[in-house]
């Protein structure tokens, strides 16, 4: 089975520290898992894309397929686990395990945004 292609979105802010650390990590995660669209966004400078998105802590990755959100959240800036995660999300995406907005753990409110801005992110691709 090929593996499916995910949109993988980090969700920073220029301010923030974490996040210029973070962004050679995203890069290595980029090059270690090829094959997958990965785009770094600027909250405040991409504000219309992100939307209605609320950003609490830095960085957030936002993992989706076909528009459809697999994970939403606040990762630690380490390599390892940033490949776990996208390796998991593969595994189920190819058993099409659906997520919704309990089985992710985010106020529905949320849910839809980041699924309005998963949806964008397919659409561009």
């Amino acid at each position: 089975m090929a593996t499916p292609i995910l949109d993988i979105a980090c969700l920073c802010a220029a301010w923030c520290g974490t996040c210029g650390e973070y962004e050679a990590t995203f890069a290595q995660l980029q090059a270690a898992l090829p094959g997958h669209r990965y785009r770094w966004i600027d909250i405040e400078d991409e504000a219309d894309l992100v939307g209605d998105v609320d950003v609490e802590t830095f960085p957030t990755l936002l993992v989706a397929r076909d528009g459809q959100v697999l994970f939403a959240g606040p990762v630690l800036p380490r390599l390892a686990d940033a490949q776990r995660l996208i390796e998991v999300l593969v595994s189920q995406a190819q058993a099409e395990v659906s997520r919704d907005a309990a089985a992710l753990g985010l106020p529905m409110d949320q849910w839809l945004a980041f699924t309005a801005l998963a949806r964008t992110l397919a659409s561009a691709g």
